[in-house]
């Protein structure tokens, strides 16, 4: 059989000769003519002689004309673990439902995940054993910790990233914000946060992302976005920011929402992700840039049974050629934050009965009816 491939191989090099007699061609010519989009194989020779070559096919991360194609998923809060002030919680009892596997929460949404390039969430809450709470929390109704090896929920199942400026990312002080940095660190997760750029390699393409807490702090902060944002573009080609803004249970976004997102993308933001409102909120094409004013919730430990369990994942896709991003559409996954509807278990399933997805579609587009740049439609398929 090596006999055999030698000869064939021999026969190529002759024909090619024969060819260069004609017209001289380098190989870098030969090679660019390549369609990108061809998949190619190497052959691994056995050390037997015996058996058969190994052929091993590669895909090219190249488009048919030498672009590349970015898929990027975004979704709202994603909150596990429970309040240390209490023995248990409602999201350790589902826990031990499933024998202690935390990967649970993903296991009707991972395979999404896996298939993008980049996926984004809102962590909101600790990683960390500490049970400290800093004076100004130990009032507050709801506080969420979990051990730090929970960060692999986010990495095993297609999490690369997440956006930790939120109202419970200190719950448990300084020393817990850190331990949480230090979790997802250990397992790849890429953070951001108001004063740290959160940088992802994709396909030889460097996408920055920034995270600002703006409830009550938009004063501070309607100079600094902008300053951050244009100095992330200078640097990276893609920027994408998150804002945990707008009100509770709110269904459409504030004026202060409105005037960030479009200074945000003024100043060279490529996508921009809100959360907070624990509710779906429209999406606007503001100068061709896509604002989500609120996904919603995702995986929400904070509620047995909240009143909306509805939300949606979005997904967009950036085309990059000789360094040129075009934004190449969007569409939105509809999910409920269960798999169940007469409680929450926290595993966000996406949905297949009509009505609900149309109840989402309508809740969206009623909401955009009055700002100015609203999608036209949410498309659910590319």
């Amino acid at each position: 059989m090596r006999k055999l491939l030698i000869l064939l191989m021999l026969l190529m090099l002759a024909a090619f000769g024969a060819a260069a007699e004609e017209e001289e061609l380098s190989m870098e010519e030969i090679l660019s003519g390549a369609d990108p989009e061809v998949v190619e194989s190497t052959i691994i020779f056995p050390a037997d002689e015996n058996e058969e070559p190994v052929v091993i096919e590669e895909t090219s991360i190249y488009e048919s004309d030498g672009s590349v194609l970015i898929t990027i998923s975004g979704t709202g809060d994603f909150t596990v673990g429970g309040d240390s002030r209490k023995r248990s919680s409602i999201f350790d009892d589902e826990l031990e439902r499933y024998n202690g596997d935390i990967h649970f929460t993903m296991k009707n949404t991972r395979d999404i995940f896996l298939a993008d390039d980049l996926t984004i969430v809102n962590f909101e809450g600790t990683l960390t054993e500490s049970t400290y709470v800093p004076a100004e929390k130990r009032e507050n109704q709801f506080l969420f910790s979990a051990p730090p090896y929970y960060a692999e929920m986010l990495s095993k199942n297609g999490v690369e990233a997440a956006a930790l400026e939120n109202n419970h990312i200190m719950d448990h002080g300084e020393e817990a914000y850190e331990d949480t940095k230090q979790a997802l660190t250990d397992v790849g997760v890429v953070y951001s946060n108001s004063t740290e750029i959160g940088v992802v390699e994709v396909k030889g393409v460097q996408i920055a992302m920034l995270s600002y807490l703006c409830i009550d702090r938009y004063e501070k902060l309607w100079d600094k976005v902008p300053q951050d944002i244009a100095a992330a573009k200078a640097q990276y080609p893609i920027v994408i920011v998150n804002f945990h803004w707008g009100n509770e249970t709110y269904y459409k976004p504030t004026d202060n929402q409105v005037k960030m997102g479009r200074l945000a993308v003024d100043a060279g933001a490529d996508l921009v992700l809100g959360h907070h409102s624990h509710r779906i909120q429209p999406i606007e094409c503001y100068k061709g840039v896509y604002i989500c004013y609120s996904l919603g919730n995702f995986c929400f430990a904070g509620n047995s049974k909240p009143s909306d369990m509805s939300s949606y994942i979005f997904q967009t896709r950036f085309r990059v050629k000789e360094g040129v991003v075009s934004n190449e559409g969007f569409r939105i996954i509809p999910i409920r934050i269960s798999s169940r509807t007469d409680r929450n278990d926290f595993i966000p399933t996406v949905l297949d009965k009509e009505t609900a997805i149309d109840s989402i579609m309508t809740t969206l587009a009623e909401n955009g009816r009055k700002l100015e740049y609203a999608v036209d439609e949410y498309p659910l398929d590319w």
